[in-house]
């Protein structure tokens, strides 16, 4: 009896004993089929997945040796260069949104950042010895407190040739080490960051937008280069990213994205419906259309608000280059630089535009994507100096457009 009933605990031992080794190899297979799945998922959309940003103290000692390194000399002379005080990982096929600013209207970052979800390049210009140490320090504050930044963004500085920007001291940054989130960083700024009159720098100290420019999208295959107080479109980067990973045929082309402007007291439009929407009741206009018609004009936007509702952004039509046309555009390969001789105010991106036209690129608007600045434009924007710049410019663009028959004797284009 007491034999037969060892006997059936042993079996009831080993039959549970294979029930949980059964059980445990399930979960095993389990666990590895999801595994598997969530690789082949993250392969599959690993071109949308951020990379895994750096860490802060990776972050600052690049900061501390670009800053350390004294900077480089423009071809010019006047300014000093200091590359990559942030630096993010930018893969070929990636668009790069390229933006350019003085210190105070760095603000305008954090609307960049919410809206546009790849890689974004800015070119901070300080007028004066005191606004290159609030950069430095600023973006010191930025790098330890936004992971967000420390993934995506790349920043330069430029300050005229006579001031050296210096390493921010870990022990005394002021107010900023007061702050503890990137918000509290953002805000601070807004505090003490002073935007004024468009070009008005109160110092003798030209802007140099092109060289900004031409900085911001360094290293960029496909670069969309604005002004920071612009705003893309919901999922522009997203859009542009499986359109231009659909095909390899766009060298040569200028994909144009139609810019508007619209009143300050508005909600920034997210997608096409809600902009036409204000557009209908003129609380949005093209963009300088109260101060250059013409610059903006061929992009034909009565044809553009007509277009009918796609969900896939394309290009919908070409549009002849002509003068003084200058488009905001995403284009990769040849792009030729901005002209650096021009600053202030007047020209600067009208003879890239034109160059572009020269160099043999074909202008191609795009259906859904837009930007969107940030008010109307109004003369009252502007500084008093700015009708002398832009005839000084004027004279200067001519110099260049002879120049180009030079540079490209073999064009039928010319401006």
């Amino acid at each position: 009896m007491q034999m037969s009933y060892a006997i059936r605990c042993a079996f009831y031992q080993l039959l549970l004993a294979a029930l949980m080794l059964v059980a445990m190899l399930q979960l095993l297979y389990l666990s590895l089929l999801s595994g598997l799945h969530g690789q082949e998922e993250q392969e599959q959309y690993l071109e949308f997945f951020p990379p895994s940003p750096r860490s802060v103290d990776q972050v600052k000692a690049q900061l501390r040796a670009a800053l350390a390194s004294g900077g480089v000399l423009d071809t010019s002379g006047d300014y000093r260069v200091y590359r990559g005080l942030l630096k993010t990982t930018m893969d070929p096929d990636d668009v790069v949104l390229a933006t350019h600013a003085s210190v105070d209207n760095l603000p305008h970052l954090s609307g960049l950042l919410e809206r546009w979800e790849g890689p974004l390049s800015v070119s901070v210009f300080a007028a004066t010895k005191e606004e290159a140490q609030l950069a430095t320090v600023l973006t010191y504050a930025l790098s330890s407190h936004c992971p967000d930044i420390r993934a995506r963004v790349a920043m330069h500085l430029v300050c005229p040739s006579r001031y050296e920007a210096a390493v921010p001291d870990p022990r005394e940054p002021g107010e900023f080490a007061l702050l503890r989130s990137c918000q509290q960083v953002f805000d601070k700024l807004a505090r003490v960051a002073q935007p004024g009159v468009n070009y008005a720098l109160g110092t003798n100290v030209s802007y140099p937008n092109n060289l900004l420019r031409n900085l911001a999208r360094e290293g960029a295959n496909y670069a969309l280069v604005i002004d920071v107080d612009m705003v893309p479109s919901e999922g522009l980067w997203r859009g542009l990213r499986e359109m231009l990973g659909q095909s390899k045929q766009w060298a040569g082309t200028a994909l144009v994205v139609p810019a508007f402007e619209i009143r300050r007291a508005r909600r920034i439009p997210a997608n096409k419906n809600e902009l036409l929407k204000l557009y209908q009741v003129d609380e949005v206009q093209p963009f300088y259309y109260g101060l250059c018609t013409p610059c903006q004009a061929p992009t034909n936007y009565s044809r553009w608000v007509n277009l009918p509702d796609e969900t896939l952004l394309r290009p919908a039509y070409v549009v002849p280059w002509q003068d003084p046309w200058e488009p905001f555009y995403v284009a990769g390969g040849k792009v030729p630089a901005f002209d650096e001789r021009f600053r202030q105010y007047g020209f600067n991106r009208i003879s890239q535009a034109c160059e572009l036209h020269v160099a043999g690129f074909d202008f191609e608007v795009l259906n859904e994507g837009f930007l969107i600045h940030k008010g109307f434009k109004d003369t009252l924007d502007f500084h008093p100096q700015k009708e002398a710049e832009n005839q000084h410019n004027k004279i200067l663009y001519r110099q260049f457009k002879q120049e180009l028959k030079a540079k490209y004797p073999d064009s039928t284009r010319h401006c």
